[in-house]
């Protein structure tokens, strides 16, 4: 059994005991692997593995390694990290999920850009959950009346909610910011959007998010070892490209 093979498995058997212990069947809960800073072979080893669905934090970056892998199938690109209006074109043409929409005037740049034949732009409303400066995410009871303007633009599909919360060892702290996402989909499902997408939950806190109704985490580090020093070439330091280290 290889290393990725070993982390692969340890990552899956702890998701599915966070599920049976919430009375949740095991498959309801998807896997994002936080492929940010990892090489191609990184993402190539994991492919290997069945894992189709990558979360990127930064455009340029992400853009170099769908290059890169280019003749490997059924890779799903998500953009997790906050997104600049600049970035916004790139975001629309390359990626099938953006979770990082805070504001309507990005959702808007991204409707706009696009195209037709690409089909809709899977895309999740950002909240910041924890209330942390250094968080990204619209505040809470903006979260709603966001959500509704985004489902109305073309060429957008609202899927749900995406959220960090704080890194704490206090796990209620963690649950009950968690839960306040999941009363935020319950909320949007009653006014009858679909939100059927709760991404929340990383490597430290993947059990807390699992337990309020997480159906995707985020998993980075569990899965690739420690993150990786970002990479100075084609995503140079000068590059306007942003991510927000909250993402595992």
């Amino acid at each position: 059994m290889t290393l990725y093979e070993k982390t692969w498995q340890a990552v899956r058997e702890r998701i599915a005991s966070a599920a049976v212990a919430a009375g949740r069947d095991p498959a309801s809960v998807s896997i994002l692997a936080v492929s940010k800073t990892q090489p191609p072979e990184a993402i190539r080893a994991a492919h290997g593995l069945g894992q189709r669905a990558f979360g990127e934090n930064y455009v340029q970056e992400a853009l170099d390694k769908m290059r890169a892998l280019d003749a490997l199938p059924d890779l799903e690109w998500h953009l997790i990290g906050p997104l600049q209006g600049n970035k916004a074109r790139a975001a629309a043409a390359h990626f099938a999920w953006v979770q990082s929409v805070d504001r309507l005037a990005i959702a808007h740049r991204l409707s706009a850009a696009r195209a037709e034949g690409r089909g809709a732009l899977n895309v999740c409303v950002q909240v910041n959950i924890s209330g942390e400066p250094s968080k990204s995410g619209c505040v809470p009871g903006e979260a709603l009346d966001l959500a509704h303007a985004v489902a109305q633009l073309p060429r957008l599909a609202f899927r749900g909610f995406m959220g960090i919360a704080a890194e704490t060892a206090d796990a209620a702290l963690q649950r009950a910011q968690f839960r306040g996402l999941r009363l935020l989909q319950d909320r949007a499902r009653e006014a009858g959007l679909v939100a059927d997408t709760l991404s929340m939950g990383m490597t430290a806190d993947l059990e807390s998010a699992i337990a309020e109704g997480a159906t995707m985490v985020r998993i980075g580090s569990a899965l690739f070892g420690p993150r990786l020093p970002r990479r100075i070439g084609k995503v140079g330091a000068g590059m306007s490209d942003t991510g927000d280290s909250g993402n595992d």
